[in-house]
């Protein structure tokens, strides 16, 4: 063999090394699927995706399917760049930047453990939702979720106390605590007046300035939700908030007699805030090609997901634009019995 055909066979060797070297190589992207879909008037488990307790229920057919997305890669277990290609042919699939998804310097646990926080406040927004479509009262508290070290709070008040006054008057919610500290000057004092283990206890507090220069004691509050019977979701391993539509949907359905779906497979997402609206989520193509899998033939939209879903959306899935909880089941109505108008997403 000639030395120039040696030299071309050992660098093609090289290359075709190199080649396979890198493919195997992690890259910083993330590969979105089509998740596991869910029906939340069914079981999961064995167990009822939504059981209610202490409340009359009602015979339900048809599903009301939540969708998911399922990830692959992320920084404690990047993926390689064959995978990323194999992603990037697969039109059923995203691959995006890891950081579109992991923020940077965040621990992915962390983040897992925020996403299961969100689920559980999605639930309680859901509950609430359905019980204010429904008419049905229920209270909310301000609770403590937690203090920030070397602040004011920290030390003094604790996890799970519900803020019931600041200053003696007293508060309705989160937004009224954080506007009772934000009207004091840093270094002013302030009462903060909460319930422990049923104690009432009113705790002084010396103001200081927070990062944008208001004024704060160092507290996370969270609303905490007290309905008059007892909803429990049971959803596996489940997290995020983008489910809160098709929970609300399930609880109303169940607390309501006759068939809200029609026995048709409904599937949707959204999240849901307690008076009702519905927000946009990400992944809606995954979304929708997990609701098509699953057999739906109509698909609840958030008006914020409507223009990206027309582009993407599979033969046969019918998008339904839901702005509110009360035009999701005013539309599924419509469906079921023929009669009203049933909004559509538009292109904008």
């Amino acid at each position: 063999m000639s030395r120039r055909a040696l030299t071309l066979l050992l660098a093609g060797f090289l290359v075709l090394a190199l080649g396979v070297v890198g493919a195997f190589r992690p890259v910083p992207y993330v590969v979105l699927s089509p998740g596991p879909t869910e029906n939340t008037i069914g079981d999961v488990d064995k167990k009822p995706v939504i059981s209610i307790k202490g409340r009359q229920t009602y015979p339900t057919t048809g599903s009301l399917n939540l969708v998911t997305v399922a990830y692959q890669g992320g920084p404690a277990a990047q993926i390689d760049l064959l995978t990323a290609l194999r992603g990037w042919l697969d039109p059923t699939v995203a691959v995006v930047p890891q950081e579109t998804i992991f923020a940077p310097n965040r621990d992915p646990k962390e983040v897992e453990e925020e996403n299961v926080v969100e689920m559980t406040n999605s639930q309680d927004a859901a509950t609430a939702a359905a019980l204010n479509e429904l008419k049905i009262p229920y209270t909310v508290a301000v609770g403590v979720l937690s203090t920030e070290k070397g602040k004011p709070a920290d030390g003094k008040v604790r996890k799970d106390d519900e803020i019931i006054a600041v200053d003696g008057k007293a508060a309705a919610d989160v937004t009224a605590v954080q506007n009772a500290v934000k009207a004091h000057k840093p270094g002013d004092s302030v009462v903060l007046t909460v319930t422990r283990a049923g104690e009432k206890l009113d705790i002084p507090l010396q103001t200081v300035a927070g990062p944008q220069k208001q004024t704060i004691v160092g507290l996370t509050m969270q609303a905490k939700f007290k309905f008059p019977f007892e909803v429990d979701i049971n959803v596996g391993d489940v997290g995020g908030p983008s489910a809160g539509l098709m929970f609300s949907l399930g609880i109303y359905d169940k607390l309501t007699p006759g068939e809200l779906t029609g026995g048709k497979k409904i599937a949707g997402t959204g999240t849901i805030e307690p008076t009702g609206e519905v927000g946009a989520i990400g992944g809606i193509a995954q979304k929708m090609i997990g609701a098509q899998d699953a057999g739906a033939t109509i698909f609840l939209t958030p008006p914020g997901n409507c223009a990206e879903a027309m582009k993407a959306v599979p033969d046969g899935l019918r998008l339904v634009k839901a702005e509110t909880l009360h035009q999701a089941v005013l539309a599924l109505d419509s469906l079921r019995t023929g009669k009203g108008q049933v909004p559509a997403c538009e292109a904008g």
